[in-house]
């Protein structure tokens, strides 16, 4: 029988001798399907070997990377989904502290993975679970984008970085709202529309500002990210999904 306490707390009496031994926890990370993120990232990784396949214009159309993480691969398994710089890819094997991931054409195209060499320093994110903490905002892994940062200015406690990406991914970009850049959560600060970045005649972009402070420069790349860089650039779902819902409003008046 279990005894009630003092305070109307019910205690759970010892379990006979011949009970079931209690399970495990069991791990609700999500293995399969669509995975999240939050833009909050763990540790800096290091790409320790990549080795791209095939060709077309000159172009690879797929990679296998191998990336050392020791936090990140301290419970990985195969299947589990790690942000790579803003990159959601599956882990396809792992050992020790380093973890192998594939690569499509379609994520070298969109993103800077074209570009990653042994050495390079990357952001890495588990995928949430159930349990996890939203410290950012919802995040999926899937970039839009890639943008190029085109200042940086200290200040006291912080620095403000503009970059600027195509019209076509700034026109989801709003003033205070959320936006992943190599996978880090931050705030906008202010966005403009319409500059040639460098090049009158060229084509539209939108430039937005964000805010660096010193926890985010020490544990991510946004550390040493300087103009003229290239960032992966992954902007709100919400916004997306809104503009497809009157778009499709619109279809059926």
């Amino acid at each position: 029988m279990a005894a009630r306490g003092a305070m109307g707390d019910m205690r759970v009496a010892d379990a006979p001798a011949d009970a079931p031994a209690r399970q495990a926890p069991v791990d609700h990370r999500v293995r399969r399907g669509q995975s999240m993120f939050t833009g909050i990232v763990e540790e800096l990784g290091e790409v320790v070997a990549v080795r791209f396949a095939g060709s077309v214009d000159g172009e690879a159309t797929d990679a296998r990377v191998t990336i050392r993480g020791p936090k990140v691969t301290s419970d990985v398994a195969h299947g589990d989904s790690i942000a790579v710089d803003g990159v959601c890819l599956t882990v396809v094997d792992a050992s020790g502290d380093d973890f192998t991931a594939e690569l499509m054409a379609e994520t070298l195209v969109r993103t800077t993975a074209k570009a990653w060499s042994p050495g390079t320093r990357v952001n890495l994110e588990r995928s949430v679970t159930p349990a996890t903490r939203l410290g950012g905002h919802i995040v999926q892994g899937h970039v839009d984008g890639v943008g190029a940062i085109v200042s940086r200015i200290g200040n006291p406690g912080y620095d403000d970085v503009s970059v600027a990406v195509p019209a076509t991914i700034g026109r989801y970009i709003a003033p205070k709202g959320a936006i992943a850049v190599d996978g880090v959560s931050l705030t906008v600060i202010d966005v403009t529309d319409g500059d040639p970045v460098g090049d009158p005649g060229g084509d539209l972009v939108t430039t937005f500002t964000v805010g660096i402070i010193p926890a985010t420069r020490d544990a991510t790349t946004m550390g040493h990210r300087n103009p003229g860089d290239a960032v992966n650039i992954e902007v709100d779902v919400m916004a997306k999904y809104a503009e497809r819902l009157l778009a499709a409003r619109e279809l059926i008046r």
